[in-house]
């Protein structure tokens, strides 16, 4: 990043944030991310080039205090339950520069923010999220008050989260530029419209500032005792009682609506048994079991839309190499084992293994087409010989799904995974699994539980 011959900055934590290196670390964390390009068309690949010549006129209209972003991209996204979440994609510049913000801010808010919150920050993840909620129910919390809230992010105060900023923030500069990100305004099929409440998703800078609107609801929550979890605007808050869980989620709608000025979804937010409640994709099974914490497994929504992606990627009309798809495969089975591993689904996954390994065969034996090609590939791939001539009138067919099966003991589970490299998601959720075990086995060690 060039350094150009301007003055100063007015504050010291606007000269942090546009420093030549924390700017290199913000455009490298962006194009980490990926994603697409905002209304100015400019892709996260030519960013380099556009900073180079941008970047001079833009640092002068910051430090002038004259800077103002593009509008944002509306881009729908489809949700689990049918409905659609609305996300705002900033430019690549404007993404850029909220990278840069939010890691010179992120260390200013982290102080103030509840230990009880797991979302967007650093050394913390969903599944520490996921984790703390067992802990409770272990220690005998078996309600649990589920809220939703009703497009979040979308609908966030403009006045009352500039004055939760102001309580923390002294520099000007920065104060500023996040006041006039909040009302870029949003571009819809060509047309603009003001931003008058709400944090888009999309931008880097939205995760922070949830956490900023929604602190002095963590600090109402912890004020009055409740034994809680909140993930970005997915929160659950636990209780030993019936009659509790409904009293504390009349009291907590009213200090949400009246005071945080959100709107709860009520057809979503229940108070219910712990047992069967569902958390950051994961459904409780248990409150506790021999090995701790007890036991929950994915919720039963992602794991059909598990199985509508391994369809997707395995759909043999693809027309892509085999190399290919086992690729794309493998990053998406090891992201969601990743994701799962503390769940318990050894027998599930057993099943859709060989389901998987069986949508591959067919993959392959629908891309090699004709026979001979067949014969030429089952032995480049050490199918032994007494398979190809067992089934030598089969080796013409296009009963794709059929010979998938018969080509099991012939292309068998050991060719795949060595061979072919197809990942053995039995093995890889073992070792996963047993980590997440390990962990908490540790953990537990160090604490003492109340059982009712």
């Amino acid at each position: 990043m060039k350094e150009g011959n301007l003055r100063e900055p007015n504050t010291e934590l606007c000269r942090r944030m546009l420093s030549p290196h924390n700017l290199e670390v913000a455009i490298q964390n962006v194009k980490r991310n990926k994603g697409s390009a905002g209304v100015d068309g400019v892709e996260v690949k030519d960013i380099d080039e556009y900073m180079e010549d941008n970047w001079t006129r833009i640092e002068e209209q910051i430090l002038a205090r004259t800077y103002k972003p593009k509008p944002v991209k509306r881009v729908e996204i489809p949700k689990d339950n049918g409905g659609v979440r609305l996300l705002g994609v900033p430019c690549v510049m404007d993404r850029v520069i909220q990278q840069a913000m939010v890691q010179v801010l992120q260390p200013v808010f982290e102080p103030t923010f509840s230990q009880y919150s797991y979302g967007f920050r650093p050394g913390r993840s969903a599944e520490d999220a996921v984790r703390k909620a067992q802990e409770y129910m272990a220690e005998g919390y078996r309600h649990v008050v589920d809220l939703d809230l009703s497009r979040f992010f979308d609908t966030v105060n403009h006045d009352l989260l500039m004055s939760l900023v102001d309580r923390t923030l002294e520099d000007k500069d920065i104060r500023r530029l996040i006041y006039v990100y909040l009302k870029s305004g949003i571009m819809t099929n060509g047309c603009m419209m003001e931003s008058d409440e709400g944090t888009p998703q999309g931008g880097p800078l939205s995760p922070l500032l949830s956490n900023i609107y929604l602190t002095p609801y963590d600090k109402e929550l912890e004020k009055r005792g409740h034994k809680f979890v909140r993930y970005a605007d997915d929160c659950n808050i636990f209780t030993k009682s019936k009659y509790s869980a409904k009293r504390v989620k009349d009291s907590v709608i009213r200090f949400l609506e009246n005071r945080m000025r959100l709107k709860v979804n009520m057809e979503k937010t229940e108070a219910r048994r712990a047992v069967g409640s569902s958390f950051l994709g994961f459904t409780f099974m248990t409150t506790r079991s021999r090995d701790g914490l007890g036991m929950c497994k994915p919720k039963q929504k992602k794991i059909e839309k598990f199985e509508q992606r391994i369809r997707e990627i395995t759909k043999r009309s693809r027309g892509v190499s085999a190399e290919r798809m086992i690729t794309e495969l493998n990053s998406y089975l090891r992201g969601w084992i990743n994701y799962y591993a503390r769940g318990y689904f050894k027998k599930w996954l057993g099943e859709k293994a060989q389901w998987i390994r069986r949508m591959v065969r067919q993959y392959l034996w629908k891309l090699w087409k004709k026979k001979d090609a067949r014969k030429k590939h089952l032995r480049e791939m050490g199918v032994p010989e007494w398979w190809i001539r067992r089934y030598q009138k089969g080796l013409s067919t296009n009963r794709n799904w059929r010979m998938a099966q018969c080509l099991s003991n012939g292309l068998n589970n050991d060719i795949l995974h060595e061979k072919l490299g197809l990942l053995n998601i039995e093995e890889y959720y073992r070792v996963k699994h047993n980590e997440r075990m390990e962990w908490d086995r540790t953990y537990n060690s160090q604490l003492e539980f109340v059982f009712i």
